[in-house]
């Protein structure tokens, strides 16, 4: 079996195609799952599933300390996990910032912390984050504030991580795409021209690629799939 690899957000839309792919190349994947999904999977040899709420740092590190104990070395973070909300700068209340925060920064930062440790123990190690355009190119943020504002705290850890990581053979990289091909996305743009889009599944062969050996040799923080859209 490859590397085993900690995938957080693993039920969703992006994550069925990630897990799907990696499941595929013979990655053993630890995911984590609320107490009503904990089934989720359960027909997949190389996915071992872990009860937890990752807004909580107790919970997170419990996944963290049990996936490695599991698993013996954890080669990758995968993080997934997020959630979008509208709404201006305006229009935004510092709640609606808060609950961005922390579907979006904290359910990565709560992993990041214990899984960095194991990386500088076991002498390297990769984390995958999910970024978005809106984060970096304020025009198109000024719609979703509290999201924009949250997702680019996502580029800041990662640089963050690249800087401290650089001689420790630790790796951060943040895969933006423009518009995922997903279902809810369809519902919410059902005008849109999807043809541009990026599917789930283009997502998650880059994730492999990051993965691959020769991924592992990028030193690219930004890795940009924004096709035509």
């Amino acid at each position: 079996m490859k590397n085993q690899v900690l995938i957080s957000g693993a039920t969703g839309n992006l994550g069925k195609d990630v897990v799907k792919k990696l499941n595929e190349l013979g990655y053993g994947m630890h995911i984590n799952v609320r107490e009503s999904k904990s089934a989720a999977y359960s027909d997949v040899e190389n996915v071992t599933s872990y009860v937890a709420d990752l807004a909580d740092a107790n919970q997170s590190n419990e996944f963290v300390k049990k996936a490695i104990e599991n698993a013996g070395s954890i080669g990758a973070g995968i993080f997934l996990a997020g959630g979008f909300a509208p709404g201006k700068l305006a229009d935004t209340s510092n709640s609606d910032i808060e609950k961005m925060i922390t579907k979006n920064f904290f359910t990565a930062f709560n992993l990041v912390k214990p899984l960095k440790a194991h990386f500088e123990a076991q002498g390297g190690g990769q984390f995958i984050f999910i970024g978005a355009r809106p984060a970096l190119i304020a025009e198109q943020g000024a719609g979703s504030f509290a999201y924009a504002l949250s997702k680019s705290l996502i580029f800041q850890l990662a640089e963050m991580i690249n800087a401290e990581g650089k001689s420790k053979n630790i790796t951060a990289y943040v895969i933006v795409p423009s518009i995922i091909d997903t279902p809810d996305n369809r519902e919410a743009m059902p005008d849109a021209d999807f043809s541009k889009w990026i599917p789930g599944s283009d997502m998650a062969e880059g994730i492999a690629f990051v993965l691959s050996d020769t991924g592992k040799k990028m030193r690219q923080t930004v890795i940009k799939l924004y096709n035509n859209a």
